[in-house]
């Protein structure tokens, strides 16, 4: 269901970031993507997006609170971050909403794991789950854990 994952080193700032080698990839195409933020050993954020991760980032770190959107919580607490890239697998017909329902079960399983939500996790999508999704969930849990 997902490919990857490709794994990128961050240093940030609160207003911005810096990437350790020019995204590639599964980070550039405009399919369904699931990302992870760890910083100082701990999941800090999980997304999803259909943009390239560089247009996904900058606007969460630029953005102003328009649209009720306040971007990213965690690079105000962090100076160093490593994300992980996971893309839908286009030929399985995996879909935006797909990616969303795993994105939901790899919080819980870091709830369920750590004892915590991830620190900056601002709003989580909830859909049904099959067991395909949470057997996802588990392979992204043990690619980052």
């Amino acid at each position: 269901m997902l490919t990857g994952p490709d794994k990128y080193k961050l240093t940030l700032t609160p207003s911005t970031y810096k990437v350790d080698r020019k995204f590639s990839g599964l980070a550039v195409r405009k399919i369904p993507k699931l990302y992870v933020v760890i910083a100082e050993g701990r999941v800090v954020y999980i997304g999803i997006t259909r943009q390239t991760m560089s247009s996904r980032l900058r606007g969460g770190f630029t953005a102003t609170g328009k649209h009720g959107y306040h971007g990213y919580a965690w690079p105000h607490k962090h100076t160093q971050a490593s994300l992980y890239v996971w893309a839908a697998h286009e030929d399985a017909g995996s879909s935006l909403l797909d990616v969303e329902t795993i994105e939901a079960e790899v919080v819980l399983l870091v709830r369920q794991r750590t004892g915590q939500w991830p620190s900056g996790q601002t709003e989580i999508h909830f859909h049904p789950s099959s067991q395909r999704h949470r057997k996802t969930a588990t392979a992204v849990w043990k690619a980052i854990a």
